[in-house]
């Protein structure tokens, strides 16, 4: 499951703040907020939806490798070629 930095560094990632991961996610800002600050752990489905929006706008969850948990960026889909082009 997602955990505080995780959330914060993807957020980063995607240049979003509170409200836009808030909105996505459908979970409150200041649960958002309290869970990045280490206030409160929220309820599982809670946690859930805002793992599931950080994923849908394209951030990976790493997990624990001896160094830590981590996120990183999705590679950018390539355009289909086109085909049948008019000449």
């Amino acid at each position: 499951m997602v955990t505080p930095a995780q959330s914060r560094a993807a957020r980063a990632l995607l240049n979003w703040a509170q409200p836009e991961l808030a909105a996505a996610s459908g979970v409150s800002v200041s649960t958002i907020r309290d869970f990045e600050i280490g206030k409160r752990t929220p309820i599982g489905n809670n946690l859930a939806a805002i793992q599931r929006a950080l994923e849908a706008a394209g951030v990976i969850f790493l997990a624990e490798n001896g160094e830590g948990p981590g996120v990183r960026l999705r590679k950018p889909q390539l355009p289909l070629p086109l085909s049948g082009r008019a000449r």
